[in-house]
């Protein structure tokens, strides 16, 4: 079986969150992004260059937890896609937009220190896992407290 890969951002929140609902009632989790970018200098050192701020959006659950979750200044990685859309401006002009649509987001590892709370949720401890009730060892899911730390 092939290994299922998707394009993937990084960086930080450089806005603080939104949550909004569309037209559907769906909740829609938005912020700015930043990256940060550097050159390799010839004698092995690197420089920073421009940052780079970009439009992140994120739908339904995913939404609601990012908002709870994320604040800006904090690190991220994201997986989605990229995706293309017009948006008229304020003075009646049609711009080219480019947004990154998170499916997946959480804080970045790398850049990040949090403690994990592995409670289990209620939706879960009101249902035993077939799992369980099969003798297979399996782990608690995260709670859905956000994350401490930056």
């Amino acid at each position: 079986m092939a290994l299922h890969t998707q394009e993937s951002v990084s960086g930080f929140i450089a806005s603080d969150p939104q949550l909004t609902y569309t037209e559907r009632g769906d909740a829609r989790f938005y912020a700015k992004i930043g990256q940060e970018h550097y050159r390799k200098e010839p004698d092995g050192s690197f420089t920073q260059t421009e940052t780079t701020f970009h439009d992140l959006v994120a739908f339904k659950k995913t939404a609601e937890r990012a908002h709870a979750r994320f604040a800006k200044g904090d690190k991220f990685v994201a997986e989605g896609y990229t995706r293309d859309y017009d948006r008229t401006t304020p003075e009646g002009e049609v711009v080219k937009v480019e947004e990154f649509v998170a499916k997946k987001l959480g804080h970045d590892l790398a850049r990040t220190s949090y403690e994990v709370d592995r409670t289990r949720r209620q939706s879960a401890i009101a249902q035993e896992p077939v799992e369980q009730s099969a003798g297979v060892a399996r782990r608690e899911s995260p709670s859905t407290e956000p994350a401490l730390g930056r």
